[in-house]
This record gives structure tokens, C-alpha cells and sequence, in this order.
């Protein structure tokens, strides 16, 4: 928790990754869907576009329209994306399962290495996650 001591306001320092699509609205059901995300906040547009604020058990990121505009393109305009979201869930596992059923494609399967279970997925938006935690190895098991 950081404070602005001159204002007397505690509050939670955070980085909110800010997801650009093509169509906004879908792209909202489909995280409800895959993630089981909650609205946050909505704003709905005229154009039937909307700005949505969605957490994932606290977890939050933002969704929008692409506006080429303001410099802010979604994967499919400019033939992938420059970043992947590092999803860590409790159980991988389901979460990826569910994301696949709710129209996510496979880009690699859940498995183990390099200390976390983790499997990959890119949205029907062109956005990559990656779904996973970390695991423990016997020996850590070993020393609790």
C-alpha cells in the first residue's frame, strides 16, 4: 500500500495491462467466459463499442476498440501483439480448459518446466496468455 502523506490518502499502487480488440463488446463475453471475469466498469459507446475495466479475482485489465487514432491497434491490425499476459491461477489446468472451450485456440499445452505449470493460449482477439503457477519441487516440499 503506498500513501500520499501532503494528501493524507492511502491507496494500492498497481499496472493494469489495457487490452485493444476489435470488437470490444464480444471480447468482454468472451473474457466472462474463459476467465469468469466480473465487470468492474462499463462504458458504452454509440458506435456499440465499449471501455470495460474486468478482474479476475482481484486481478484487473482493461478492454477497448482499437482507435488507430491515438496510436492504439489491436493484434489483428498490426499481424500479432508486442506483449502476453502472465495469467497465474490457481488451478491451470481448468482455467485453460475453459478458455479453450470459450474459443481460445492452443498455442501450447499445459505441462511443466522451468519450475511453474504452464500452458499457452491466444484469444479470439489475437491476445497471448499464458496460464499457469509456480510448483514446488520435492525439494522445497522436503524442507516445509
Amino acid at each position: 500500500m503506498a500513501s500520499d502523506r501532503a494528501a493524507g490518502v492511502s491507496f494500492r499502487c498497481s499496472i493494469a495491462p489495457w487490452l485493444s480488440v476489435r470488437g470490444s463488446a464480444q471480447a468482454v463475453e468472451f473474457y466472462k467466459s474463459a476467465f469468469g471475469a466480473t465487470e468492474v466498469y462499463r462504458l458504452d459507446g454509440d458506435d456499440k463499442g465499449v471501455v470495460a475495466r474486468l478482474s479476475v479475482h482481484g486481478a484487473e485489465f482493461w478492454v477497448s476498440d482499437e482507435s488507430p487514432e491515438h496510436h492504439n491497434f489491436s493484434p489483428e491490425t498490426i499481424g500479432g501483439g508486442s506483449v502476453r499476459m502472465i495469467f497465474t491461477v490457481a488451478d491451470p489446468d481448468a482455467m485453460f480448459a475453459r478458455a479453450v472451450k470459450a474459443g481460445a485456440t492452443e498455442v501450447y499445452p499445459v505441462s511443466e518446466g522451468y519450475g511453474w505449470r504452464v500452458g499457452r493460449i491466444v484469444d479470439p482477439f489475437g491476445h497471448h496468455w499464458e496460464i499457469g503457477r509456480p510448483v514446488e519441487s520435492e525439494k522445497e516440499e522436503f524442507h516445509r
